[in-house]
């Protein structure tokens, strides 16, 4: 294997790191999408189906398909079955399946079979599909067929560098994921007129600990006191949730230096390593209030152009050749 490891590095590390990314955001989008219909709510009492939009910077691509405004038929059209839009379930489904591809002589026989009927069934789907189970049905499903993926290759993928470079975009993905959450959430529950501590208040930041799949999580800690302080500190620096910020930095930080001390790539991972580690510093050195008080959205900005710079450093230093998915595709914002 090592001395193999260009070959490998090049045809099988952006395969696995772009797995894992894709099902992460397939079990996100579903999650979002089941959130927002029973909880996310615009001042007129509506589903804010325009708050998924935002979260995944798709207005500009949601406008030549489909008119505004935002109607709930044509954003689960537009996430779900939507050939022309490279974020809907189908086509990530199909990502996945060709990413899976790529990799089949690396990843086990039960990853392989596993992915091969998520995606076979996630690429047929239809409207009528849709309606006749239920969103919410729907929902359940993609985010069981996820937690099946996660946990069978956590079962059987052999640890080397392609486990390595799996986990690198899982934790990549889920860093991104919760700053663009709390970045559209925060803004979009803070102008609300709801008073501090209500009901609706209560409600609504409960909805953006539940797109995270927060919610118990939280309630153990702060079992009485729900402030957007304490949502957005949890989100971002709690050091126990598997998907806050802090976590996921640092799982990106103990990946990098596993494939630098077990494979001898040092000198490849310091700069990735570099940056990810001032990306902390910054996280470390504030509280919530700070972050809010100096601007959240500019600093969730600030760590969004990291990520992106980080996954593109990480792409000229392992598979510089052409890339196997467009700009565009990737989602990582520019």
């Amino acid at each position: 294997m090592l001395a193999n490891l260009n070959m490998l590095l090049s045809r099988y590390g952006e395969s696995m790191m772009w797995l894992a990314r894709y099902m992460e955001r397939i079990e996100n989008l579903a999650r979002l999408l089941e959130v927002t219909e029973a909880f996310v709510r615009n001042p007129d009492g509506s589903p804010g189906w325009d708050s998924i939009l935002q979260i995944n910077s798709d207005e500009e691509r949601y406008a030549a398909i489909y008119p505004f405004p935002a109607t709930e038929e044509n954003i689960l059209a537009f996430y779900i079955t939507e050939s022309a839009n490279p974020t809907s379930i189908r086509a990530m489904a199909h990502m996945v399946r060709e990413n899976a591809r790529s990799a089949r002589p690396l990843i086990s026989t039960e990853m392989w079979m596993q992915l091969n009927v998520f995606t076979r069934s996630m690429m047929e789907l239809s409207t009528p599909d849709i309606r006749r189970n239920g969103l919410s049905g729907l929902c359940n499903r993609l985010k069981q067929d996820c937690q099946t993926h996660f946990g069978v290759t956590e079962g059987t993928l052999y640890r080397d560098q392609a486990w390595l470079f799996y986990l690198l975009g899982k934790y990549l993905e889920r860093s991104d994921q919760i700053t663009r959450l709390i970045d559209i959430r925060y803004h979009t529950l803070l102008p609300g007129g709801e008073t501090s501590g209500s009901q609706m208040d209560i409600t609504q930041w409960g909805s953006v600990l539940r797109s995270a799949a927060a919610y118990h999580a939280f309630r153990r800690l702060q079992p009485v006191t729900t402030t957007p302080a304490n949502v957005v500190g949890f989100l971002l620096k709690n050091e126990g949730f598997p998907r806050s910020l802090m976590l996921n930095l640092r799982q990106v930080d103990n990946t990098l230096n596993a494939l630098s001390t077990h494979y001898n790539l040092r000198h490849q991972c310091s700069p990735l390593q570099e940056r990810i580690i001032n990306l902390r510093a910054t996280l470390e050195d504030q509280t919530a209030e700070d972050i809010i008080s100096r601007g959240l959205h500019e600093y969730m900005t600030y760590i969004q152009d990291q990520l992106a710079a980080l996954q593109a450093d990480v792409s000229i230093t392992f598979w510089p050749a052409a890339p196997l998915m467009s700009r565009e595709e990737t989602f990582i914002p520019q």
